[in-house]
């Protein structure tokens, strides 16, 4: 049994127009009315048969070979794939360009004084210049004696602090590199007119912008190109609210006092 499709697509090929079977066919569509009537007597038609000469070599005559009867098969078109448009960017689908976040400027003040032949860049607690009751200050004047420098420190240049940020506003650059080659600018020149044998860098905004370490680096010595030898301690205030800190301090001092007291 074949489907209705290749049938017909068989009597087609046989040049068959129309057909009547004898039985209900499984598949197939449903017959006509107007085929069921009785066809017209044909009319036989005498068809001349054509002879070709045979070669005079050939003995035996070849069988005629059987005309071959090729089966048209319905064409299947594949479907189109198809292919999906991209949609335009807009401005809207466009992403932003990033921005870098702008750096809060670092905000510190610091005192410069000078000590024998130490200088010290020293962070202010309360952002004002020592009074000579301020415990801070007291402190230092117990660091000095210690160390056995003069326990009265003098200020250098015109005694002002060195403050940061230098402006409330403007689109200066005021982040934290810019701080540090201030700081060191400021030293540099302080030194290179009044050399000494060692800085003391006197808390954690000293030691991050003029020795370019952090907290890690207390208590040790650093040597800053353009400043030479220094030496990295905590701040007065943390001191005094972790007295815990002053035994390690003493314990460095005393390494350290031989560069400014080679008798030590």
């Amino acid at each position: 049994m074949i489907e209705e499709a290749r049938r017909r697509a068989y009597l087609t090929a046989m040049q068959v127009v129309s057909w009547l079977p004898r039985s209900v066919l499984p598949f197939a569509a449903p017959s006509r009315a107007e085929l069921l009537q009785p066809l017209p007597e044909p009319q036989p038609q005498v068809v001349a048969p054509v002879v070709a000469a045979a070669p005079a070599a050939v003995r035996e005559e070849a069988p005629a070979p059987r005309p071959s009867v090729e089966v048209p098969r319905p064409a299947v078109q594949m479907p189109k794939p198809m292919i999906k448009a991209e949609p335009a960017a807009t401005e809207e689908d466009t992403p932003a360009p990033t921005r870098a976040t702008p750096v809060a400027p670092p905000r510190f003040a610091l005192q410069l004084l000078r000590a024998g032949d130490c200088a010290l860049l020293v962070e202010l607690p309360t952002g004002e210049s020592f009074q000579s009751r301020d415990p801070a200050y007291l402190l230092l004047k117990d660091l000095l004696r210690a160390a056995g420098l003069p326990d009265s420190p003098q200020q250098v240049g015109d005694g002002s602090p060195i403050r940061w940020p230098l402006l409330s506003r403007g689109n200066l650059d005021q982040g934290p590199d810019a701080a540090r080659d201030y700081v060191q600018g400021v030293l540099a020149g302080q030194l290179e007119s009044q050399p000494c044998a060692c800085l003391w860098l006197v808390g954690l905004p000293a030691v991050r912008f003029a020795g370019e370490a952090d907290a890690e680096a207390f208590n040790r010595e650093l040597t800053i190109d353009g400043l030479g030898a220094a030496w990295a301690l905590p701040g007065l205030e943390l001191l005094m609210d972790e007295p815990e800190r002053k035994r390690e301090l003493w314990q460095a001092m005393r390494r350290v006092m031989q560069r400014w007291k080679p008798s030590a």
